[in-house]
């Protein structure tokens, strides 16, 4: 039986695109097949960063993290799969880059918990927050890759 497979965002932060480790982010995404479903880079503006970040408002890094957010462009992703949110964060590695696994995202290529290259929803109620913040229903497209039927055997038509 078909059902929708869930979305989250990802973010490839400032420190991650002028260091210029995007393409090298979507790749691990594609290579992992997990399926991006919408996809822009942009200059963040304050607005919008304390819109994503709202949550944390109270928070004493707040400011530094808006003002961080908003230092160069940044990539929004928005990705589908199985699990989504599990599959990407452990994809990402741990938030402080020091304790990061090797082979993650982190692991690889971070220096430190302020800057560390990536964002991902913590869950699927903060991964329809936050795509909003991003992406109209409209920009988040729906389509079949031909190894769709390799990855999700259980969601191919039949």
């Amino acid at each position: 039986m078909n059902r929708p497979m869930d979305k989250t965002l990802m973010l490839v932060k400032p420190d991650a695109v002028e260091r210029g480790h995007l393409g090298k982010i979507i790749t691990r995404i594609e290579e992992k097949g997990l399926k991006i479903v919408g996809l822009k880079l942009l200059r963040l503006t304050k607005e919008k960063a304390e819109e994503l970040y709202a949550p944390h408002k109270s928070r004493p890094f707040f400011p530094g993290l808006v003002q961080y957010m908003t230092s160069a462009p940044i990539a929004a992703l928005a990705l589908e799969g199985p699990e989504i949110i599990s599959q990407v964060r452990k994809l990402m590695g741990a938030t402080n880059c020091a304790e990061a696994e090797p082979g993650t995202i982190r692991g690889d290529y971070g220096i430190s918990i302020q800057n560390n290259l990536v964002h991902g929803s913590d869950s699927l109620e903060s991964a329809r927050r936050e795509l909003a913040v991003f992406f109209s229903e409209k920009e988040i497209l729906d389509y079949r890759r031909a190894l769709d039927q390799w990855l999700f055997p259980s969601e191919a038509k039949v």
